[in-house]
């Protein structure tokens, strides 16, 4: 990714624009619809990114950064 693509500083909470293909669209639906109670699209989403920086072993990065967000 180019660097002017990001911003010079990221907030606590951002807002990105993300592309996917339809089908994935209707592949997330699908597996919100499948768990408990009521879950977005935004949720699962942020869920997901969660569960891949923890398998890459950025979780413990992703924890402080969110840490010192709410201080």
């Amino acid at each position: 990714m180019n660097s002017d693509s990001k911003t010079a500083t990221v907030r606590s909470l951002d807002r990105i624009n993300l592309r996917l293909a339809g089908e994935t669209f209707t592949a997330i639906d699908a597996a919100c619809a499948g768990r408990p109670g009521n879950i977005s699209r935004n949720t699962w989403i942020a869920e997901a990114i969660e569960e891949k920086l923890a398998r890459d072993g950025k979780g413990a990065l992703l924890q402080d950064v969110e840490r010192r967000a709410h201080v």
